[in-house]
């Protein structure tokens, strides 16, 4: 990789939602395995760069194309579960989740840190908008942490999920905060995240270890900004990088999605909070907020109620749209162990709730957009025009027809 400075940013051309209540490709050949071991079943794929990744072909186990909703169609639920950081502590989460969505036959999106590839030896290669060099407000992984990170993202691919990106070193407060960086700041910002992914080879000297079994820079079309914080001024950079998505706006509502400035805003929403008149930002974080007041370790004779009003406010968000205006639910939690873990189970049990339902699919925000992006322009403006919880006048039969869009133009 070569080495990252202002010199070069100059040379590309680069320069915390609470709740309511508050290459080139080379002739190389590698192979890898589904787990990250020489055997049986590897698949051959071109070495990218310093082969920290691969182009491997289409990504296998993704649903078959998206078609557009026929004339009185009623549009499927979608749900998206997806992770803040995606790295493995030593906790199990990654692979717990990897299992569960096996189990239900679910996608998700991993929003991959790229610090979380990058060794602390190598910290100072890292240099932060408007931070020292090396800064970074979450912690650098381990060596066998960074490992595991490999294997499970690996993985975590080759079983069908997307890997976007949550930046890097996640600054939500202070002088150097997200929410004051430039267009040109965020594209340098990404530029390093990318390359934290192609060259954790380098990196790390581990030359031996599999590599990526995908091209990021053409699987890179979305990502979520640290705190839901900066979006405004990362869309313009996005566009130019050709993204698809941000999922970093807070507090949207139960409604379907539309665009701003091309790019489909698809944000984190307020959904009912059982107990309370106000309404909770659909991440852990946000529980985790209104429960404990950011206590991560409170009395533990509270944690029964709360995993079941954490619990119960996925499936309420899911239950409300299903059952109305079919707006897609969006879920956001991070591989973590908070008040015992309690969102994590959460997060499964809602998962277990939902999957299997008529007409509802588990998807990734890339899986997501795919469908948005095949549908009749007049469609999805139908479908935009239903409030939370408001279900479709006479029926979707009825609602999405073309006599329908005629008397909502009217």
């Amino acid at each position: 990789m070569r080495d990252i400075s202002r010199r070069s940013m100059a040379r590309l051309g680069l320069g915390a939602g609470l709740g309511a209540a508050t290459a080139q490709l080379t002739g190389c050949a590698g192979r890898y395995g589904a787990e990250g071991q020489e055997g049986p079943g590897w698949s051959t794929g071109r070495l990218i760069g310093d082969g920290s990744t691969s182009y491997t072909g289409r990504q296998p186990n993704q649903p078959a194309p998206p078609t557009a909703l026929e004339p009185g169609q009623s549009p499927p639920q979608f749900v998206v579960f997806s992770w803040d950081g995606a790295g493995e502590l030593g906790t199990g989460l990654f692979p717990r989740f990897l299992q569960l969505a096996r189990d239900h036959g679910a996608h998700m999106t991993f929003f991959l840190s790229g610090l979380y590839l990058l060794p602390e030896d190598k910290k100072r290669l890292y240099e932060p908008p408007n931070n020292p060099v090396g800064a970074s407000d979450i912690g650098y992984l381990t060596d066998r942490h960074l490992k595991e990170t490999l294997s499970y993202v690996r993985q975590a691919w080759l079983d069908g999920h997307e890997i976007g990106t949550h930046f890097n070193g996640h600054f939500c407060t202070g002088p150097g905060t997200v929410a004051d960086w430039t267009p040109e700041q965020w594209r340098w910002e990404i530029e390093q995240a990318r390359s934290f992914v192609k060259s954790w080879r380098t990196h790390t000297g581990w030359h031996d270890e599999p590599p990526l079994p995908f091209d990021y820079d053409r699987e890179l079309v979305g990502g979520r900004t640290p705190c839901l914080l900066g979006q405004a001024s990362l869309l313009p950079a996005v566009r130019e990088l050709g993204w698809r998505y941000d999922a970093s706006s807070p507090g949207g509502l139960q409604r379907w999605p539309r665009r701003r400035g091309g790019i489909w805003d698809l944000p984190l929403q307020s959904i009912p909070f059982p107990g309370h008149t106000f309404e909770v930002l659909s991440m852990d974080y946000n529980m985790l907020a209104n429960q404990s007041k950011n206590t991560t370790r409170a009395p533990s004779y509270n944690y029964p109620y709360w995993r079941a009003q954490a619990t119960q406010a996925y499936v309420a968000g899911f239950q409300r749209a299903y059952e109305t205006n079919r707006a897609p639910l969006f879920i956001g939690n991070h591989f973590e162990e908070w008040n015992g873990g309690i969102y994590m189970d959460a997060a499964e049990e809602a998962l277990k709730q939902i999957a299997g339902r008529d007409d509802v699919r588990l998807v990734s925000f890339r899986q997501f957009v795919d469908w948005l992006d095949a549908q009749d322009p007049l469609t999805l403006a139908r479908l935009r025009s239903l409030q939370v919880g408001e279900p479709p006048e006479g029926g979707w039969a009825t609602f999405l027809t073309p006599a329908g869009h005629s008397r909502a133009a009217a």
